[in-house]
């Protein structure tokens, strides 16, 4: 693709970079930038500026954040003894997408997979388990994606807190294997959370 303009050329290239989104869909992208008022695009900049320079990650629950803690630890109308364990953010905008979940959340930043190189001390399962140990957890929900490196993340969390007296349980398997969670529709992971099943079954079955 010919571009007139190196400037046109650069800007399609870094937009080509986004997950998704291919080198005629960067071009429109950044053709429709040019055809908005300046002021917009400034806006635009700016706003992506100050996400990546400002945004920060909870010191309780590892979501993003804009202060020490998220705006979901601070909602005193949440159960706070009711942690959710989730992959990643994007798991967390799902399940709250549902208003099916009025705990709080853990969010581990992956789960283990052997292949990619990714193990326990990689993920944020020292300060789930430090959580769990101080007896401020009533229940723990695995909501992990239903894939076998999910499972693999569940089992050894179970194995590090089993002898906990927190309940500990996992969604219920509305979501079908090999899914992840922030693709499967709002109907169908809001009834796995609230129909979840102890997690000892899970593993049974």
């Amino acid at each position: 693709m010919e571009f007139s303009s190196k400037l046109l050329q650069t800007a399609v290239d870094e937009v080509a970079q986004l997950p998704g989104i291919g080198r005629r869909t960067a071009l429109r992208l950044v053709l429709h930038l040019m055809r908005q008022p300046l002021s917009q695009t400034l806006h635009l900049t700016s706003a992506l500026q100050a996400m990546r320079e400002n945004i920060i990650f909870c010191k309780n629950c590892h979501n993003i954040s804009d202060s020490e803690l998220c705006e979901i630890c601070v909602n005193n109308n949440r159960s706070q003894d009711i942690v959710c364990v989730v992959e990643d953010i994007r798991d967390v905008m799902a399940i709250e997408s549902t208003a099916s979940f009025r705990g709080v959340y853990h969010v581990l930043g992956g789960k283990i997979s052997p292949m990619d190189g990714v193990g326990p001390s990689d993920l944020k399962i020292n300060t789930l388990v430090d959580k769990v140990r101080s007896g401020r957890i009533k229940e723990l929900i695995f909501a992990l994606s239903s894939t076998m490196e999910g499972d693999t993340t569940n089992f050894y969390i179970f194995k590090q807190i089993q002898d906990s007296k927190v309940i500990i349980s996992t969604i219920a398997r509305g979501i079908s294997v090999g899914d992840e969670l922030e693709y499967a529709d709002e109907v169908t992971l809001g009834r796995s959370i609230t129909n979840r099943i102890p997690f000892e079954l899970s593993i049974k079955s």
